[in-house]
């Protein structure tokens, strides 16, 4: 009963509240004189330095839902569960030789999303438009993920009833208060609250990783715990090491989730609010250290075994909610208070990435589809208006997954939308340095890539029985489905995009030889090394009216 709960209930509403308060606040931190442009409601002004932009572009990829959902992976997988923290680590020095040119080549060409920059590039409004809706769907997924992040909180504290619109009330208010301020600040108040969220969670995850291994015996009892609960499994997994059928798809995934995770427009967004090339390079160095609260955050998942954490019970009968592991195992070893510490800590850390995700799939819905397509001459408050608006829509499209779909589906909808947004790849990371492919060809792999990606994910049932679900189950996809003989299974998306670029450079071969035209490329070699300074270049025939604004000083 929430009665039982009453002191964490407290100290999660006080700093929950408070943290919404500061994201009103925002609207007039660094405020301009004139919000009604994207630049400034969807990018901050593009004036965010380097302590601004590690906590934005750091609170925006480690989310609650990684706070709950990787211990949760290593609760009931073992090893596997640890493919997120070498993902991280990874990933920054592939995207240190991709962001800081794509930052540039937008400073000086004033481009809002990834797609603005496919336009201009390839000139193709349709491949710009695939990429859009790519972004789009890959991000509604995982907006409904940080709902699952608060709905594992507020059960673990019983703030929960007994029919779906008791269930679900307090997140379509937290949410409706994260919309109203979005709304009004934009990208300026998941920037603020990030100070907030990022401290809560360094200080919540210092204090379990020192508290909790003197509480359950040191760390030789918490893993001799975890060996053990693995070993006397009836159906044998992982462990604490990966078994054979299993490494193939842990350096997959591992591979394939840090080639998408900068392709989703929310990182893209936090990377171009930054003010100049310098905040890029310096934040690409510093970030990695978010992977080292990461691995100690998935030793969580280690601890609640030791603990003998029984995860809560989930909305399919004779199923449990793994994401309540970490919930749980707060509630029962700490004290109330420091309890409703943390647990605002995931609360406020699905606020800050479902702000901006919100802002960036509104951006790309604004520019590259009703500016394209809908209205060509809307002024720059149009836009800014519509991207509002648009953005409150996500929100709401977000809540109905939770509110409708079982939350496991929704957590097997961000796998799915890990293989989709990788589909981007070929037209938007290796776009940042050669125009080799044709753009029908990419157009050609896009929808090799995806056709292949979903066929696979179609053929994968999943893990637990109860579910009685028999497709789109997981993205890891037996090799023997291709006539292998072997047990070893491979992350959907490296076949997937393995087969995009495949095809798109086949077919660039054959268009070449047909001598089909290949339009203009609207950018110059000089764009991708421009620095904060630089003028804006003059807007073309094709571009956006104001897609350059007045020349920087």
């Amino acid at each position: 009963m929430w009665r039982d709960h009453l002191t964490e209930i407290i100290v999660f509403s006080f700093l929950f509240l408070l943290v919404s308060a500061m994201g009103f606040v925002a609207a007039r931190w660094r405020a301009p004189k004139d919000m009604a442009h994207l630049d400034e409601w969807g990018l901050g002004g593009r004036n965010f330095g380097g302590w601004i932009t590690w906590f934005l572009v750091g609170g925006d990829l480690y989310t609650a839902y990684t706070f709950v959902a990787v211990p949760a992976l290593v609760f009931g997988a073992g090893a596997m569960g640890f493919f997120a923290v070498p993902y991280t680590i990874v990933i920054y020095p592939l995207v240190f030789l991709v962001l800081v040119r794509l930052w540039s080549v937008s400073h000086r060409h004033g481009f809002v999303t990834p797609a603005d920059f496919v336009r201009s590039r390839f000139d193709s409004p349709v491949l710009a438009l695939l990429v859009a809706i790519t972004g789009i769907v890959a991000t509604m997924p995982y907006i409904a993920l940080q709902l699952v992040g608060i709905e594992a909180v507020l059960k673990t504290m019983g703030v929960t009833g007994d029919n779906a619109v008791a269930r679900h009330l307090p997140i379509i208010i937290a949410f409706a208060i994260l919309a109203a301020y979005t709304y009004q600040s934009g990208l300026r108040a998941p920037a603020l609250i990030a100070f907030v969220k990022d401290t809560l969670i360094y200080i919540v995850i210092l204090v379990a990783v020192i508290y909790l291994p003197y509480k359950l015996g040191g760390w030789g009892g918490i893993f001799d715990a975890a060996d053990a609960k693995f070993k006397a499994s009836p159906a044998p997994g992982d462990g604490i090491l990966l078994n054979a059928n299993n490494q193939l798809q842990y350096v997959t995934l591992a591979f394939g989730s840090a080639l998408a995770l900068f392709l989703y427009p929310h990182s893209i967004t936090g990377v171009l609010a930054g003010r100049n090339r310098d905040v890029i390079k310096r934040n690409m160095s510093a970030l990695p250290a978010y992977s080292l609260l990461l691995g100690l955050i998935a030793l969580l998942g280690y601890m609640a075994i030791a603990a003998g954490v029984k995860p809560l019970p989930g909305a399919t009968q004779g199923t449990v909610d793994s994401n309540t592991v970490v919930p749980v195992l707060f509630d029962q070893q700490f004290p109330d208070w420091f309890a409703g510490v943390a647990y605002a800590a995931i609360g406020i850390g699905a606020l800050v990435p479902a702000a901006i995700m919100s802002i960036a799939a509104a951006n790309l819905f604004t520019r590259n589809i009703y500016k394209e397509y809908l209205k060509r001459d809307a002024s720059p408050a149009q836009e800014a208006n519509v991207s509002k608006i648009t953005s409150l829509a996500v929100k709401v499209g977000a809540v109905a997954c939770i509110v409708f779909l079982d939350p496991q589906f929704s957590i097997d909808l961000q796998l799915i939308g890990g293989v989709i947004i990788l589909q981007t790849l070929p037209a938007v990371a290796l776009g940042i340095y050669t125009r080799w492919f044709h753009r029908n060809a990419l157009i050609a792999g896009w929808a090799a890539g995806m056709g292949l990606g979903m066929w696979m994910l179609y053929q994968i049932p999943h893990p637990n029985a109860a579910l009685n679900r028999k497709h789109f189950g997981g993205s890891g996809f037996p090799l023997e489905k291709f006539g292998l003989d072997t047990k070893m299974t491979i992350y959907v998306g490296i076949v997937a995009v393995l087969v995009n670029l495949l095809v798109a450079a086949l077919v660039t071969l054959a268009l070449r030889a047909a001598k089909v035209a290949e339009g203009v490329d609207g950018t110059t070699p000089d764009d991708y090394f421009a620095d904060e300074g630089d003028p804006r270049v003059a807007p073309g025939p094709d571009s956006d009216a104001d897609s350059a604004r007045e020349p920087v000083a």
